[in-house]
Parts: C-alpha cells; sequence; structure tokens
C-alpha cells in the first residue's frame, strides 16, 4: 500500500490494536483504506487532466514530429550519407568525370600520386622487412668460429 513489508504492516497493525483498541481497529482500518482510495482517485483525475491539457495545446502532435524529424529516412538524410561515404570512393575512376575537364585531369593526377605513394610505400616497408629478417639470421649463426683456447703452461 505505501510501500511496507509484511513485517512492517505487522508492527503496524499491533500498535494500531494497542492504541485504538479492538473494537475501533475495523472502522479505523476502514476510514484509512478509503482515504486511500480518495487519494489514488484524486491522482488518476489529475493525471488524466494533465493528459488532456498537454493534448489540446498540442504536445503530442509535437513530439511526434520530434520523432519524425529524428528519421532520418523521413528526410531523405540516409542518401546524404551514402553519397558523402568517402570509404566507398576511389580515386582511379576519374572516368565518371566529363572528360577533358580540369577536374577530370586533376583526379586522373591524383589517382597516379596515390598509386606512386602506395608502390613506394609497399617497397619501403618490403626492405625493412627483408633487412630485420637478415639482421636476425645473422644473430641466429655466429659468422666465424671462435678458436679454442690454447692451453698456457706455467
Amino acid at each position: 500500500m505505501f510501500g511496507l513489508g509484511w513485517g512492517e504492516m505487522v508492527v503496524v497493525g499491533l500498535v494500531a490494536l494497542i492504541v485504538v483498541g479492538p473494537k475501533e481497529l475495523p472502522v479505523m482500518f476502514r476510514t484509512v483504506g478509503r482515504f486511500a482510495g480518495k487519494a489514488r482517485g484524486m491522482a488518476r483525475e489529475f493525471s488524466r487532466a494533465m493528459e488532456d491539457a498537454a493534448d489540446e495545446a498540442g504536445v503530442k502532435d509535437i513530439a511526434g514530429d520530434l520523432k519524425n524529424m529524428s528519421n532520418p529516412k523521413k528526410y531523405g538524410l540516409d542518401k546524404v550519407k551514402e553519397a558523402t561515404d568517402f570509404a566507398k570512393w576511389e580515386p582511379s575512376e576519374p572516368t565518371k568525370l566529363r572528360e577533358g575537364s580540369e577536374t577530370a585531369k586533376l583526379a586522373e593526377e591524383r589517382a597516379e600520386a596515390a598509386k606512386k605513394i602506395h608502390e613506394v610505400s609497399a617497397r619501403k616497408a618490403q626492405e625493412r622487412l627483408d633487412r630485420e629478417a637478415a639482421a636476425k639470421a645473422a644473430e641466429a649463426a655466429p659468422d666465424t668460429p671462435e678458436p679454442a683456447p690454447k692451453d698456457a703452461k706455467a
């Protein structure tokens, strides 16, 4: 009822029995029950009145509009995201541009530069890996065997 557990309700009942007496206890509990029922009814009525006022003010309509605004498909924003997804863009496709235009020429130059950078980077990385492998091999196998110590006569 008021968030009390069974133990607390038993204690309250015993205290009420001692204070009010066994004759008046059912009348008191009935009165408390009626009061709690009236309080719940008033709370429900207040909630309904607030919802009705919100409906009249158009709060539900505004909430619906806000929900729709946050939906990207409703306003075509999903297509904008697709169009600006640069992960799918390949610089080596200047054919989609008008041939002979400055933009197409610039795109071709950039594609060639990107290709060269990629090739040089791959070659340098492979050279570094080869050097590291050679250094490990040199450490694992000694260059020259060490001479055996000569016995010294004293």
